[in-house]
């Protein structure tokens, strides 16, 4: 069994992972330490070391607010548990879970983490690489800089790098990429075989980085789960700046810090950096200052537009959400308001729009009658646009939703199909069951599918046909539904997504 390799940057021994077929290699730094001088800095190369790295545990967490572990939190009780995990500014670094009976070519996923681009790590328990890695696939994850550190603007860092001034976070998500490229054949990969994926601010990351034309070549599939969105009505998403207005911030923060200059700012140890960044945040808002920033390097435009850039990485695309996530309604709590704000939004067409809502009388029939998913809205956009593109790429869309049991009752929230497509629900404190689990193999199945060929057709891991799932074709909308069981469904927009799919079509 394999369990030493050899990288660009020396020998790595890993650990045989559960199922001792797997080598899991931990902790391995894909760049060098962001400190100091590297901090607001693009990740700078890894040097090399001596004798054999052991990659038998996570490396540190990137800095953000401490875990809690809060039992009364749904996301701290459902993952974020350990409140003694190591976190540092040194972070940049990666995990690889491998088949080690030495077959080579094997495709590759590489996984970004989610967390508002503000929290999160790979270690986190759900992000468990070995169900994926039986099926013949060497699974990625890896850390990524956030919230300030990873996405703070200032005149001061344009200045001294004009070429690489901001969104350092997805810089660091690219140098990874790139160090895959250089050295995923060493643990069975093939490098022309990467797909890339991730949920929610991951998601968004996939999207960011198939809009940067300097990572073609890099990878030739994308996932992006509940990570992609559009604005059905107004409402506040965040976590995308306009360049000028982020480093404005930037200016501000440092007054807000006490630092006079980058110097000054890069001086301050990282704690107490990141406790000025939580005060900031308590004044300010979660996630509003330091997120994804329309740079005119990396980025040219927001990610949320990624599917209008024909000239992005161009690459099959698996993307969908749960059914009760980011969901946006009229911003209206009465008639009144309600016809005000269609004449406003919607003009000469304003009584096609209310005529949706022809019963309703107050805010709860207001709310009931114009819900709209931002997700499953960005998604019919995208496949709109794509369906008009003269080289249109597979689009494959799935809703998640299955019944989730606890005491807690959640529903579909936020994040809990990550316990499924990754087949690691016995990780759950969850009562799940068999069909669960059943549910979990079909998801995991229908994603390594996808990450070897770009299509989640084919045969499951027990060599059965996989539930047909035809690419997303706007004409005749069909999405796979992971609910009791895998299956496709029709997938027609509701009265009014489709009013605002139209509206949307008429004005591009």
């Amino acid at each position: 069994m394999i369990r030493r390799v050899k990288t660009e940057n020396g020998w790595v021994r890993g650990l045989p992972a559960a199922d001792p077929r797997i080598t899991s290699y931990k902790g391995i730094p894909y760049a060098a330490p962001p400190v100091g001088e590297n901090r607001w800095r693009a990740p700078q190369p890894c040097a090399d070391w001596e004798g054999e790295l052991e990659a038998y545990a996570f490396g540190p967490i990137p800095m953000q607010a401490p875990i809690r572990g809060n039992p009364d939190d749904l996301y701290d009780r459902e993952w974020h548990v350990d409140t003694e995990i190591p976190m540092s500014e040194d972070c940049l670094t990666l995990n690889i879970w491998a088949p080690a009976d030495g077959r080579k070519d094997m495709p590759v996923f590489v996984w970004f983490f989610g967390g508002g681009l503000q929290v999160g790590y790979s270690a986190e328990m759900e992000f468990d690489g070995e169900r994926l890695a039986r099926r013949g696939i060497v699974v990625v994850t890896l850390n990524y800089r956030v919230g300030p550190f990873g996405f703070l603007c200032h005149p001061e860092i344009t200045a001294e790098a004009p070429d690489a001034p901001a969104n350092f976070g997805f810089l660091d998500q690219q140098a990874a990429l790139r160090w895959v490229k250089r050295n995923i054949a060493a643990f069975g990969g093939d490098p022309e075989k990467v797909t890339i994926g991730g949920q929610s601010a991951g998601g968004m990351s996939v999207a960011a980085q198939m809009t940067c034309k300097a990572n073609e070549g890099l990878f030739r599939g994308a996932i992006i789960q509940s990570g992609t969105f559009a604005r059905p009505y107004p409402m506040e998403l965040g976590l995308t700046h306009g360049f000028a207005e982020a480093e404005e911030t930037g200016r501000r923060f440092f007054d807000f810090i006490g630092a006079k200059n980058l110097a000054e700012a890069r001086a301050i140890d990282a704690v107490t950096l990141r406790g000025k960044a939580l005060e900031w945040e308590g004044i300010h808002g979660w996630g509003r200052s330091f997120g994804e920033a329309v740079d005119g390097v990396f980025s040219a435009r927001t990610s949320q537009e990624w599917y209008l850039q024909d000239d992005r990485v161009r690459c099959p695309v698996l993307f969908g959400a749960t059914d009760s996530e980011f969901m946006s309604y009229p911003p209206a709590e009465s008639r009144e308001a309600l016809e005000a704000f269609a004449r406003s939004a919607y003009g000469e067409d304003a009584e096609a729009f209310l005529a949706l809502f022809e019963d309703a009388k107050d805010k709860a029939d207001i709310r009931r009658r114009g819900e709209i998913s931002a997700i499953d809205l960005a998604c019919r956009l995208a496949a709109a646009h794509n369906a008009r593109c003269e080289n249109p790429v597979p689009l494959y869309k799935y809703v998640f939703t299955a019944d989730i049991p606890g005491w807690d009752h959640p529903g579909t929230f936020h994040s809990v199909d990550l316990w499924f497509f990754f087949e690691s629900l016995a990780k759950c404190w969850r009562p799940f069951t068999g069909r669960h689990y059943d549910l979990a193999r079909q998801m995991c199945d229908a994603w390594a599918a996808f990450i070897r060929t770009g299509s989640p057709n084919g045969e499951d891991s027990q060599g059965k046909p996989l539930p047909e799932w035809p690419a997303y074709d706007p004409a005749h909308p069909v999405c796979m539904e992971f609910g009791e069981t895998a299956a496709p469904r029709t997938d027609e927009p509701s009265a009014p997504e489709a009013f605002v799919l139209q509206h949307h079509e008429l004005n591009r």
